[in-house]
């Protein structure tokens, strides 16, 4: 898993296919696994923040069913697709959580820190390892926007020399923090086994060109595992093709930089930055919603919906940047896929 990794893959964060009465959809939740699989995407991350960690909630209790969904649709399209299951809460929940994606087949957990928001470094180090003697532990640097909390430098040293440790999931959207996690991996030795992927979806293509270097150590990001990448994500592969190829090149080139922004733009609309991301899992689905892959853009959360103005703004970034979406492969496939 860590080779495959290593490689560099498009792991979309996958969204919550619902019915108008907010039941799970799941014959649109099947054909959105067929659509990232089939795009080209090497993995997917399932009972993450775009999966709406609502799931868990008693009367709910979607997250088994959704994990084993998307388990079954993915391996069936590709064996070898990596399966990253979002694990949150106190440990005792965590703990659980991780014993059901075992089960089901998953590689790892995509480590949610959030719930413990008074806990100290040496609490969160123990809850850490605790996990980690279940599964295989992807770290997760999330936003405190998006109900993360802010890690320090210190944290991320000893994060890092957890064996158990595969990967980690940077996004602070914070250019100093994400380089507080980059430098603790590599100063602790492991740049060559801790795989770093970009949660960054302001700086995504910037994350995925940049190279680091702390006392002679090098580190880089691989690929990225984002909310973003839940659509358009046909293109994405390519563009992932395209930035390992400039890489090696060791020439990187002003497209580069264009698409960089175009992205960063898109992304400011689809994940509402102007409402401080308020309405990103129902722009998401508003997108995936015109491409006839969900029914509606519902939420479990009835009041979560697109914000003022947000709309418009989805229609201005899809009208100004077609090559950025699947319009076209989504056409040829989708009554496939939705079988």
């Amino acid at each position: 898993m860590r080779a495959r990794l290593a490689e560099g893959l498009v792991i979309p964060a996958h969204p919550l296919a619902l019915t108008p009465e907010r039941k799970l959809d799941d014959r649109r939740q099947r054909g959105l696994t067929r659509y990232y699989i089939d795009a080209g995407a090497g993995g997917i991350a399932v009972g993450v923040h775009t999966t709406q960690f609502a799931i868990r909630a008693p009367g709910i209790d979607l997250y088994r069913p959704v994990l084993e969904l998307a388990a079954e649709t993915a391996r069936d399209r590709n064996p070898d697709a990596i399966l990253v299951a979002g694990v949150v809460g106190p440990t005792i929940q965590a703990l659980a959580e991780a014993a059901t994606a075992v089960e089901l087949g998953f590689d790892a957990a995509l480590l949610g820190l959030g719930a413990l928001t008074d806990a100290t470094d040496d609490e969160l180090i123990d809850h850490c390892r605790a996990v980690a003697e279940v599964i295989p532990v992807f770290g997760f640097y999330l936003q405190p926007a998006a109900g993360g909390r802010t890690l320090e430098y210190t944290f991320w040293r000893r994060f890092a020399e957890i064996a158990n440790v595969v990967a980690i999931k940077v996004a602070p959207f914070n250019r100093y923090r994400t380089i507080d996690v980059v430098r603790a991996v590599a100063e602790a030795g492991r740049a060559d086994d801790v795989v770093l992927y970009t949660g960054n979806d302001d700086t995504i293509v910037f994350d995925l060109i940049s190279d680091y270097r702390f006392d002679g150590q090098r580190a880089a990001f691989a690929g990225g595992l984002l909310g973003q990448w839940a659509v358009g994500t046909k293109r994405t592969a390519e563009l992932l093709a395209r930035i390992k190829e400039w890489r090696l090149s060791g020439n990187i080139p002003t497209e580069a930089l264009i698409t960089a922004n175009e992205l960063t733009d898109t992304n400011a609309a689809l994940f509402d930055v102007a409402h401080e991301f308020r309405g990103c899992i129902a722009g998401i689905h508003e997108v995936l919603r015109r491409q006839g892959l969900m029914a509606g853009r519902w939420c479990l959360d009835p009041a979560e919906d697109l914000s003022p103005g947000q709309e418009a703004e989805i229609d201005r970034v899809r009208a100004a940047y077609p090559h950025l979406h699947d319009d076209e492969f989504i056409e040829q496939h989708r009554d496939e896929w939705l079988r």
